[in-house]
């Protein structure tokens, strides 16, 4: 049960992902948005997914999962259907924000509820679990570039529908209610940890990429010469990479080792991204943005899985300050790809160049945590058999 309720929930999330890059053309035509335009929206977006991360651990550790993810659901329908109507840019900034904190909610929630599904595989669970990113990141440029015609109210609407019939579905299941002995004090001890940080930068800067991502490249291969709808096809490439890589990660985690994986992904996720901006034509452009999707695939619901291991009491909490740092990534690295882009169009090549440094930092990252993870086991261990 708690599968079932948080796939469909990483379906949502996924769903919205790449809602932004999805629409943004179409918007852009209608609204006639400059590229820092673009990138204030896309930083909306992303401060709504810091506001609601930061704040609904603590609240699922006290009051129990369900409730947050009945309320994250219902931000995304309502700012889905302003997304819909919206006919200026204040107004299409104020929909993104409320859809970063439904996403906010609903992604903390879904990694809450996989972190609660087995100690000894949680690292095989959370990659099976958050695959259905891909396929929602899949669903919405596919649906939109062939058989919504590119319509960005229709898009909104669309996913509005499937987003609403998903609360539905939520009302009657039973999900964990709140642990009696997670009080707020214990909540609060998960930050005096520095090793918390560490992993909190790891999925800063990768959400950052994979954003960076969702929201730039269909635009970035439109200033290619590729057609929209094509771009949109490539977009859904990647979130098969996406898909297809978390499946992967998954088998291989019984066998390997979690850091093990995120350093490979991180180097091969530098080495993806900067040929990423050779791109010469829509077949090359598909088969790297597939590339980098797989190379991108594990990094985000393993490191989710570290902190579920290093964290056992207020784990909600750990997990949601985590995933705020990470969209924290999106915050800074969307509008700043805007920026760097300029207003020429055509800079959008230039400003993706942060994608492939930020993957470089990742790497580093991962590299002082495996000197530092088991040293935090121990810690861990220690603060159990105390507590117990």
């Amino acid at each position: 049960m708690l599968m079932f309720a948080g796939c469909l929930e990483i379906f949502v999330y996924g769903m919205i992902a790449s809602m932004l890059g999805t629409i943004i053309p179409g918007l852009a035509g209608s609204v006639h948005l400059t590229n820092a335009q673009i990138g204030y929206i896309a930083l909306a977006q992303g401060l709504g997914l810091v506001v609601a991360s930061v704040s609904v651990g603590p609240l699922m550790d006290r009051r129990g999962k369900k409730i947050g993810v009945l309320l994250g659901l219902l931000f995304i329908t309502a700012s889905l259907v302003a997304l819909a109507n919206a006919h200026s840019f204040a107004t299409i900034m104020v929909a993104m924000f409320v859809l970063g904190m439904g996403g906010g909610i609903v992604l903390t929630g879904a990694n809450a509820l996989g972190n609660d599904v087995s100690d000894s595989r949680r690292g095989t669970v959370l990659n099976l679990l958050n695959l259905f990113v891909g396929l929602g990141g899949m669903a919405t440029p596919f649906v939109a570039g062939n058989l919504l015609h590119s319509n960005a109210v229709k898009i909104a609407y669309t996913a509005a529908v499937l987003t609403a019939v998903t609360f539905l579905i939520h009302l009657p299941l039973r999900l964990p209610s709140p642990v009696p002995r997670t009080s707020s004090q214990k909540s609060r001890e998960v930050f005096r940890r520095p090793i918390l940080y560490l992993l909190a930068a790891a999925t800063f800067l990768y959400t950052a990429c994979e954003f960076g991502i969702w929201n730039w490249i269909v635009k970035y291969l439109i200033t290619r010469g590729i057609a929209e709808s094509t771009a949109l096809n490539v977009l859904s490439g990647f979130a098969v990479g996406m898909l297809l890589g978390r499946l992967f990660a998954a088998s291989l985690l019984i066998k390997v080792r979690p850091l093990t994986i995120t350093i490979a992904a991180s180097l091969l996720m530098a080495v993806a991204t900067f040929s990423m901006l050779h791109i010469r034509n829509p077949t090359g452009a598909a088969a790297i943005l597939f590339v980098v999707g797989m190379c991108m695939a594990p990094v985000f619901p393993t490191t989710v899985s570290l902190v579920g291991d290093i964290f056992r009491q207020g784990s909600a909490t750990a997990i949601g300050f985590t995933i705020t740092c990470g969209f924290s990534g999106l915050v800074i690295s969307s509008p700043l790809i805007g920026w760097i882009a300029g207003p020429n169009p055509n800079g959008v090549g230039r400003g993706l160049l942060i994608l492939p440094a930020f993957s470089v930092a990742l790497l580093v990252v991962f590299l002082v945590l495996k000197s530092r993870y088991r040293h935090a086991l121990e810690q861990r261990d220690a603060s159990l058999i105390h507590s117990g």
